[in-house]
């Protein structure tokens, strides 16, 4: 059972995580070459379907099931992409979209929004809130996998301009 929290405590355990850091342990980055990717997914079986094919094909992941443990794990953890669905308790993802790219040790982790919203008014949504790729499920993992690689792969070109 998920603990609810009222809106005043929710903001400021965020500020604290924000300003503070997190309080989860950071994952252990000894292989940098091995690529690290959060999956905030509220639903339990589409969370374990993509880290399993994720980790078949030699990433590391990290789970959230809700968005203020997909915050806290984003700071802890700095991953190199994050797929974050949209409809998350306590703190959706759109929201948590907009507080990680404000944040200067987190805003610039790619995001990929993966969500069963098809609309281009979502898209638009997540776009605006600072998604660098956008999925539509159900999606399957090779197809998610794709996205990764093109996200990161636009990331790195930006990278190399700036």
């Amino acid at each position: 059972m998920v603990a609810r929290l009222d809106a005043e405590s929710l903001a400021a355990e965020i500020r604290a995580l924000l300003v503070t850091g997190s309080k989860v342990a950071p994952v252990a980055r000894t292989n940098r070459s091995t690529p690290l990717v959060l999956i905030a997914e509220d639903h339990a079986g589409t969370r374990e379907l993509y880290s399993v094919y994720l980790k078949s094909q030699g990433w590391r992941v990290v789970l959230a099931e809700d968005g203020l443990v997909a915050i806290r794990k984003s700071v802890a953890s700095k991953p190199d992409v994050i797929v974050m669905d949209l409809s998350l308790p306590l703190i959706d993802g759109v929201q948590v979209i907009r507080r990680l790219k404000r944040h200067t040790a987190t805003s610039r982790i790619p995001i990929i929004a993966c969500t069963g919203r098809g609309s281009s008014r979502s898209h638009e949504v997540a776009s605006e809130a600072g998604c660098d790729g956008y999925v539509v499920k159900p999606c399957l993992p090779e197809q998610l996998l794709k996205e990764i690689h093109a996200v990161l792969a636009r990331a790195a070109r930006q990278e190399r301009q700036a």
